[in-house]
């Protein structure tokens, strides 16, 4: 596999060929003033470590990057697509080709370009969270402002974030706490039969407070409120969807009963989810790549909060890009998991820094980010 790959979309004819195998070409188009050129690239990011979840196991994820280019100014944008929806950086990129033609219209729609991306088709949600940064990132540099600034946040009041711990060989995932001293938090992946020596392993070389993801991966709401109610007595302070996501009932007879609070993560896509979730669920975890981009989450942190549920702002393995976009909303939120960037080897970007666990933000504008997988 290729370590880089490029397609011109709007560009040129070649994307549609490599894309589509069988359509017709279309003839190259550079794009001229007031006409936006859109570029896509796929890029395989290395893990520092194996990434290990209840359902599986990584150690490279291959993302889409979308750049955007209209009158001299350029915005882009991150696709981590999530395969437990059906999405593949193939899948992303041929939805970004599809939605092209909008971005010739006035980027400074941003909300109208948004609306009729999202109308193009279902799902494909982490290729429309790619489109809305580029077009965020675009209108932020036309108007001069960072991306908080452009939602009136103040950058100071960015969160700390935590350190996932991703399931592997006791001792590996002891050495993954130690390299990862300056945290002051840590989430471990949880959901198999080793939890309890998963978690005592971790809790023989740090004191720290311990947030937990089970993935979906207990079987029954019995096996997953033990768990939890042991999780409690060693110091995890949350779990993340402890059982599949169409078992609402279920896991509100687990947040009747559990100690510790239950958030949201495979049960919530986008803010129509909150509504009928929200009864059996004390938070939630909105993802940029799962809910369609940064306007979405936004939507969604004030939909939730209207609620009474707890916001946690969380990622995919993302580079510094996709990163640098949900970093910027998490003065919004009051729990931030936002260290994909910090598991990859190859990260083709600089944007939003981690000072030990503190999440410090550009004042650049736009996603303030610079590098890519097109130089």
């Amino acid at each position: 596999m290729k370590r880089k790959e490029f397609l011109g979309l709007a560009a040129g004819a070649a994307a549609c060929s490599l894309l589509h195998p069988g359509c017709k070409p279309r003839s190259a188009r550079p794009g001229g003033p007031g006409e936006t050129r859109v570029t896509v690239g796929l890029f395989e990011l290395r893990l520092r470590h194996a990434w290990g979840l209840s359902r599986g196991t990584w150690t490279t994820r291959r993302n889409c990057f979308v750049r955007i280019e209209r009158d001299g100014v350029v915005g882009m944008g991150e696709a981590a697509p999530i395969a437990r929806y059906g999405e593949t950086a193939e899948s992303a990129a041929a939805f970004i080709e599809k939605a092209s033609p909008v971005l010739q219209k006035d980027l400074f729609e941003y909300l109208d370009r948004w609306n009729e991306i999202e109308a193009l088709g279902p799902g494909e949600h982490a290729a429309k969270s790619a489109l809305d940064m580029a077009l965020l990132d675009w209108v932020g540099k036309r108007h001069g402002l960072p991306l908080w600034k452009m939602f009136g946040l103040a950058a100071g009041k960015a969160l700390t974030t935590s350190f996932s711990i991703g399931i592997d060989e006791v001792p590996v995932m002891q050495d993954k706490v130690r390299e990862a001293a300056d945290f002051g938090v840590y989430k471990i992946k949880v959901g198999t039969k080793d939890d309890r020596k998963i978690l005592e392993g971790i809790r023989a070389v740090t004191d720290k407070p311990l947030l937990t993801d089970a993935n979906e991966g207990w079987a029954s709401r019995e096996e997953a409120l033990e768990m939890i109610d042991w999780m409690a007595d060693l110091g995890v302070v949350l779990v993340e969807q402890p059982l599949p996501s169409t078992r609402l009932e279920d896991l509100g007879w687990i947040k009747e009963r559990s100690r510790i609070p239950i958030f949201a993560d495979e049960s919530l896509i986008e803010a129509s989810d909150i509504p009928r979730i929200a009864p059996y669920f004390h938070g939630i975890n909105i993802k940029l790549m799962k809910c369609g981009g940064v306007q979405e989450a936004v939507r969604m942190a004030g939909m939730g909060r209207a609620l009474g549920l707890k916001l946690m702002i969380g990622c995919m393995i993302e580079s510094s890009l996709g990163i640098s976009a949900a970093a910027a909303l998490s003065p919004l939120f009051e729990i931030a998991d936002l260290d994909g960037h910090l598991l990859v080897s190859n990260d083709p970007f600089r944007g939003v820094r981690t000072v030990k666990d503190q999440l410090v933000l550009s004042d650049e504008p736009g996603l303030g980010v610079e590098g890519g997988v097109w130089q």
